[in-house]
């Protein structure tokens, strides 16, 4: 009976010290996602000015390889443009390699300036894209904060973008 005290007496406290020391240990290696827009509409023209897909994969890609959690809005309009038809989020978010949670495709007639613009506000994020939002400056001042609006272009072969 003494030795089963111990034993669990002994896993009890195992327990508390793992509780106890892994929990900070958690929050030390726990990594705060650093969020990032991509407006997919305007980053899918980047080569020659074509609607590619390729484009957007390409920033995406590049993003991440440096510690960035990009999230796409396209317009309505996006599939049409890329492959003759509608396309959903979850089609788009396929080929993209994303969780369609980290893709919109805003509905036909509404903008998506807008819906960009907010979820850069609500995540704390700026926004990969080469519009300058100067029709929605007064309602998002934050377009004109340095760093904010990431632009960027596709060379033959290599991503550049100018990050902060």
């Amino acid at each position: 009976m003494t030795q089963a005290l111990f034993v669990s007496t002994d896993i009890t406290a195992i327990v508390v010290m793992l509780v106890i020391f892994a929990t900070p240990l958690f929050r030390i290696f726990r990594r705060k996602k650093r969020w990032v827009i991509l407006d997919g509409s305007n980053v899918m023209h980047w080569r020659e000015g074509k609607p590619e897909i390729q484009s957007v994969i390409a920033v995406i890609t590049y993003l991440e390889q440096r510690g960035y959690t990009p999230s796409v809005v396209f317009d309505a309009n996006a599939g049409y443009l890329l492959i003759g038809k509608y396309q959903h989020e979850k089609a788009l978010a396929r080929v993209l390699g994303l969780p369609t949670d980290r893709v919109m495709v805003v509905p036909k007639g509404t903008p998506a300036d807008p819906m960009i613009l907010r979820a850069a506000r609500d995540y704390g994020a700026p926004v990969v894209t080469n519009d300058r939002f100067k029709d929605w400056a007064e309602d998002f001042p934050e377009v004109k904060t340095k760093g904010h609006l990431i632009t960027g272009r596709l060379e033959p072969k290599r991503v550049v973008l100018d990050l902060p």
